[in-house]
């Protein structure tokens, strides 16, 4: 039977598909990525906020008029939404066949044969044993070194849906890691809901640092890349062992605010005085460093003056990269009883403001490396090209930041490259991409 897994939300959530995907392939199944030929559709879906909810919610329908209209077909729904609204979801769509929360990922093939199972106390979380079939382009996998969160920030709801934070073992992220070399893969892409929190459940202290230097001895991975740090946590330490070559100069850091009110109303601990001089502190410890930052517009209590200090600190801190989000006010979080009470068009103007302004700042950090000559990781072919090679430098991360474009010598070149790495002259520069040309 064939299946069509569409998978929605973060890298974490691709990394749970992709543990489906494996242990599907390892009982047999086939996959398909045109859903209308599926036999089974899988929707792997994310709940954290309402924009996700509703795009998860499109999906479904989408799936069930494929069930109505071009079936027979099982749909089957996962992840944090059915987690967090499972039973308002069965009422609402009674025609799919099957829910799975996030608790049992692994226990996809007997929910398919309709087998009984025991389901599981806490959020599933994977180990280097668990079968995985890559979905991100050869030269580069995301691995996921723990579940759940431990922090109370007062506008998610991620610790309710996935619980606290639980890292897995240094041996089994080192043995996954020399697995993912084995199949190609030379760069690895640390995700978790909180890297910089990893192995404190264990006891460790220092457990990231403790982590990476355990991985840098993983000779075949040339690039290792963390995301989704907290800010208060990035240590002396850590910043020591980022200075490795193997290590990326890259830092995904959400500081969320600036203003120290809404700071203190969001459970968070760095507001933008304390946030410039730790990024001053990182610039120094590590030249050439590429920081990104997410930060949210809208929260309660957010007024005029609150937005201008969040907008002067993007100015001031001149981040490489940006991701703005607009408040979404969710149900059992601690800033639910706040309300929602900034409009949803002042949310807009205010996250266009924010975007306009780092547009500005990342086209004058690109057009500075206009010259410099950089590795590239080579992920493949421009769509419609033949010879124009599309790739990621350290400084920018997979799916969420910008590429490096280069035009390859002939066709043969071409098709050779991808999840090779090189070395790229930058030529030219916009405000989110680069082009270059390839000098080896």
């Amino acid at each position: 039977m064939k299946i069509a897994l569409i998978s929605y939300g973060c890298a974490k959530n691709l990394v749970d598909s992709e543990v489906m995907l494996g242990t599907l392939a390892d009982a047999g199944y086939g996959f398909t990525e045109d859903a209308a030929a599926a036999d089974i559709i899988i929707v792997n879906t994310c709940g954290f906020i309402r924009p996700a909810r509703d795009e998860a919610a499109a999906a479904i329908r989408d799936a069930l008029r494929l069930k109505r209209t071009r079936g027979p077909k099982t749909v089957v729904i996962a992840g944090c939404f059915v987690e967090k609204e499972r039973a308002a979801l069965a009422a609402r769509y009674p025609d799919v066949d099957a829910w799975l929360g996030v608790k049992d990922f692994d226990k996809i093939v007997p929910l398919l044969r309709n087998e009984s199972f025991r389901p599981a106390a806490a959020t599933f979380l994977y180990s280097h044993d668990s079968p995985r079939v890559l979905s991100t382009p050869r030269g580069w996998a995301y691995l996921k070194i723990s579940e759940g969160c431990s922090h109370a920030c007062a506008f998610c709801a991620i610790p309710d849906i996935k619980g606290p934070y639980r890292s897995r073992p240094v041996d089994s992220i080192v043995a996954e890691a020399r697995a993912l070399a084995a199949r190609g893969v030379r760069e690895i892409n640390i995700v978790s809901q909180d890297t910089t929190s990893y192995g404190r459940d264990l006891g460790f202290k220092d457990g990231l640092v403790r982590l990476l230097s355990a991985l840098l001895k993983v000779e075949e991975v040339d690039w290792v890349r963390l995301l989704y740090g907290y800010p208060d946590e990035v240590n002396d330490a850590l910043l020591e062992v980022m200075a490795e070559p193997k290590i990326c100069r890259y830092l995904d850091i959400p500081f969320q605010h600036a203003h120290p009110a809404i700071i203190r109303r969001m459970g968070r601990g760095i507001h933008g005085d304390h946030a410039l001089d730790l990024l001053r502190k990182i610039r120094s410890a590590l030249p050439g460093v590429a920081v990104r930052t997410s930060v949210i517009v809208g929260f309660p209590g957010e007024g005029r003056a609150e937005f201008e200090a969040l907008l002067r600190f993007v100015e001031e801190a001149r981040f490489d990269h940006l991701g703005v989000f607009e408040y979404s006010a969710e149900a059992g979080t601690a800033a639910a009883p706040l309300g929602d009470p900034v409009k949803k068009s002042v949310k807009s103007r205010r996250k266009d403001v924010l975007m306009e302004t780092q547009a500005v700042l990342s086209l004058e950090a690109n057009r500075r490396r206009v010259g410099s000559r950089v590795p590239l990781l080579f992920e493949g072919l421009r769509s419609g090209s033949e010879r124009m090679l599309v790739g990621r430098a350290p400084f920018q991360a997979p799916e969420v930041d910008g590429i490096i474009e280069a035009a390859a010598g002939s066709a043969g070149e071409a098709a050779a490259l991808p999840g090779a790495i090189g070395r790229v002259e930058i030529t030219a520069a916009d405000v989110y991409d680069l082009r270059g040309k390839i000098i080896g």
